[in-house]
Formats: C-alpha cells, sequence, structure tokens
C-alpha cells in the first residue's frame, strides 16, 4: 500500500503531467481530438498499472493500523508516511455470464409462451385425443403422442410462470413460496434499449452534420453503460435457482413443438403452409385471439440477442471507439425491438366511447387476458 502523502500527491503530478501533455500538443489536439482520448487512456492505464504493482506486495498483516495510531519503534512520525488502501475491486467487474445467458434465453421462451405456442400444441392435443383431428399415424399424429408423454417429465406450466415471474417479472402468477417478482426488469430492459438506439441515433445525425469525419460523436457512452450495468445486475440477482435447467428443458419443448406444427397432415387440417400459420389460425379458431406473430417473433430473436451483448465484458469498457465498435453489434437488435414493440401497442384493441353502451366485457380485456394471464 502507498503512503498517505505519495497517495494525495499522486493525483497533482497526474494533473500536471497532463497539462504539460497538452501544452506541447495544443495544435495537434485541435487537429485531431482522438488524440485527448488516447492521451487520457494511457495516463489512466499506467496508473492502473502502478495500483496492480503495489497492491498486496507492501501490506502489512494489520493493514497499517499499528503505524497509524503509533505502536512500534519504526512508527511513523508524521500523518503523510502512514500507509493508505487504494480501494477494493469494482462491482461491476464481477458477472456470471452462465446465469445471464440463461435469463437472455428465458425472455425468448417467455416471448413465445406469450404467443401462445403451447396453448396450441395442448390445443391439438386435446383435439388429436377425441378424434376431432383426422389424422392417424402420421409424423403430426405421433409428434403429438410424443410430445404428450415428454410433458410428463418436463417442467409444467406453473413452474413457467414462476421462473417468468421471478426473473422477469412477467405474468400475474405467484413467484413461488419465499420468492419475490423482479418488478424492476422490464423498466430497466426498455431504458437500456432506448438509450442504445438513442446513442446510435444521434452518432448518425453527427457524422452527416460534422465537418471532419474524425471528429467525436455526440452520443454519451456514459449513460448507455449506466444503463448496461443497472440492467446487468438486475438480471444478476434475480437468475439463481432452476433457471437454467428450465430454459434448456423448455428450448427442447419449443423445438418440438415447431416440428410437430410443421408435419404435413397436421397442417393439411388447417389448410396452413407452416407453423407460425398453424399457430395463428388455431388461436384464432379455438381461442378467438388474433396474434401479431412476426412483430412477437422479432422482439424474442432482438431481447435475447441484447441481453446476451450484457453476458459479454464489453460493457466495461471505457475507451470510446472500443465500446462503440461493440455496441454496434445490437444497434439494429435495440432499433427491431422498439419498433416490434410500438407495432404490438399500436395493434392493440381500441375500446369504445364510454356514451356507447356495448354489450359483455370491453375490447381490451380480452387481450390482456391473453397477455398476461394463462
Amino acid at each position: 500500500m502507498p503512503n498517505t502523502r505519495d497517495y494525495d500527491q499522486r493525483q497533482d503530478r497526474v494533473a500536471a503531467l497532463l497539462q504539460n501533455t497538452i501544452d506541447q500538443l495544443g495544435p495537434e489536439l485541435v487537429a485531431n481530438p482522438q488524440l485527448a482520448e488516447v492521451l487520457n487512456r494511457m495516463v489512466d492505464d499506467q496508473t492502473g498499472q502502478f495500483e496492480t504493482d503495489r497492491n498486496g506486495k507492501t501490506q502489512p498483516a494489520d493493514g497499517g493500523l499499528s503505524d497509524l495510531i503509533g505502536l512500534g519503534s519504526n512508527a511513523p512520525p508524521d500523518l503523510g508516511q502512514t500507509q493508505v488502501a487504494t480501494g477494493v475491486v469494482d462491482y461491476d467487474d464481477t458477472v456470471s455470464s452462465e446465469r445471464i445467458l440463461a435469463t437472455a434465453d428465458l425472455y425468448y421462451l417467455y416471448m413465445h409462451e406469450r404467443m401462445g405456442v403451447f396453448r396450441v400444441m395442448n390445443k391439438l392435443q386435446e383435439l388429436f385425443k377425441a378424434g376431432t383431428l383426422r389424422i392417424s399415424s402420421g409424423p403430426g399424429a405421433y409428434g403429438l403422442y410424443r410430445f404428450d408423454k415428454h410433458g410428463i417429465l418436463r417442467y409444467n406450466l406453473r413452474d413457467r410462470m414462476h421462473a417468468y415471474r421471478r426473473v422477469l417479472g412477467y405474468t400475474t402468477a405467484n413467484p413461488g413460496p419465499g420468492a419475490r417478482s423482479n418488478f424492476q426488469f422490464h423498466g430497466l430492459f426498455r431504458h437500456f434499449i432506448g438509450e442504445a438506439a438513442k446513442f446510435w441515433r444521434d452518432k448518425r445525425i453527427s457524422e452527416v452534420i460534422r465537418e471532419r469525419a474524425t471528429d467525436p460523436t455526440y452520443g454519451s457512452i456514459a449513460i448507455v453503460r449506466r444503463a448496461a450495468l443497472d440492467l446487468r445486475n438486475n438480471l444478476k440477482n434475480s437468475s439463481y435457482g432452476y433457471v437454467n435447467v428450465l430454459r434448456v428443458e423448455t428450448s427442447q419443448a419449443l423445438a418440438e413443438s415447431f416440428k410437430v406444427l410443421e408435419a404435413e397432415d397436421l397442417r393439411a387440417q388447417f389448410g396452413a403452409d407452416n407453423a407460425w400459420d398453424m399457430i395463428e389460425l388455431v388461436l384464432w379458431q379455438y381461442f378467438h385471439e388474433s396474434v401479431n406473430a412476426s412483430a412477437m417473433n422479432r422482439m424474442a430473436v432482438s431481447g435475447r440477442e441484447i441481453i446476451r451483448w450484457l453476458a459479454q465484458p464489453f460493457v466495461l469498457k471505457k475507451n470510446r471507439t472500443d465500446f462503440e465498435t461493440l455496441l454496434q453489434r445490437i444497434a439494429e437488435y435495440a432499433e427491431e425491438w422498439i419498433s416490434s414493440d410500438e407495432g404490438m401497442r399500436m395493434s392493440h384493441p381500441t375500446p369504445p366511447p364510454r356514451q356507447v353502451f356495448v354489450q359483455g366485457p370491453p375490447p381490451n380485456s380480452a387481450y390482456r387476458n391473453r397477455t398476461f394471464k394463462y
């Protein structure tokens, strides 16, 4: 550990070094603003390396407490020669990528669950058992049989609802005994996506109106990083338990569902061209629901990629060039998620005026029940 006097004077020496360098590179900094970023990064790297080399090598067993209170024959005569700690490991530097990757897949599965894929499979099994479907030995019939038998070994609907509620804060199900719902997820998720999209919109505008292509862009990486860290920490603290094995098991069930829905004999019963048509036709015919399957599927794909990005140490990059390069991986996904979400909101049924009497429940109640209740 450094002594207190050196620790306090180091900041003054760093400031003096920066000032002298700026005075010498004044014209060059005006011509090439990226030199300022390179200069600050080099100083931070050297300072961090110095702290790493000193950390733990000269630390006494009592942490410097005996020197501070003046015990021993080698006690320092003044406060400046006592040792001071430079800090601890940053909280945001630790992350478990496995749990965040599992959360990304769980979000993907939730969007398909919300779409009604598993409800469609349950309805087809019901019709198959009742003999309503005119199939007997084709791939669709055999697939429905196997899906029913495999369902006995998988997590049931209530287990999945508990996981969605506890990790993502979605659905109205009880999160389970001793668990709590993650109400903060959706707000933090929307905030991060919005800031990432805004950053790239500002970057595109600045590239159009600025005079030189080497000038810094208008976007603030600090806001995007803070939003990403808040969301990542929220997911890190809510993804314990059986989430990892549940997403593996449910992803297998989802893949098996689409394999059954693509069966030719089953599609012929509804006149569907593919599995997505099967989902929309069954939901409309038997549940009287119209779903925007395209928008929900794209929200699932883009949302999963955005959360997967958080599982990597990209968000810890402080260099603007590196951060922009890594953030570009999810730039289009952020815009696509926002566009799909807005499309979903525009497709909500509009309630009638209050002065008009309509028999039955309000039109939007059916959508609300379909979206969040199972």
